[in-house]
C-alpha cells in the first residue's frame, strides 16, 4: 500500500503533538536481544520498551504523578 505525502504528514504532525521521541542507545547487539523478546511477546520493540519502562517506574515510585500516563492509555 502506497502512502501518499499528505497522509504521511498528517501522521507525523499528529506523532509530533502526542508524543515525546527518545533517541535510546544500546552496546552493540543489545538492540537484536529486545527485538526478539518483544517478538516473542507478540508486540513491538517499542512497546516492549515502553512496558519496561512502566514497570521500572511502578516499582520505583516517588516519580510524580506516573499513573496519569499509564491510567489514560
Amino acid at each position: 500500500m502506497t502512502v501518499r505525502k499528505s497522509q504521511q504528514r498528517a501522521v507525523n504532525k499528529y506523532i509530533s503533538n502526542n508524543y515525546d521521541r527518545i533517541n535510546l542507545v544500546v552496546p552493540k547487539g543489545k538492540k537484536e536481544i529486545i527485538q526478539t523478546a518483544a517478538k516473542d511477546k507478540g508486540i513491538s520493540t517499542n512497546e516492549f520498551i515502553n512496558q519496561a519502562i512502566d514497570k521500572a517506574l511502578r516499582d520505583g515510585g516517588g516519580y510524580g504523578n506516573f499513573e496519569t500516563f499509564t491510567n489514560n492509555e
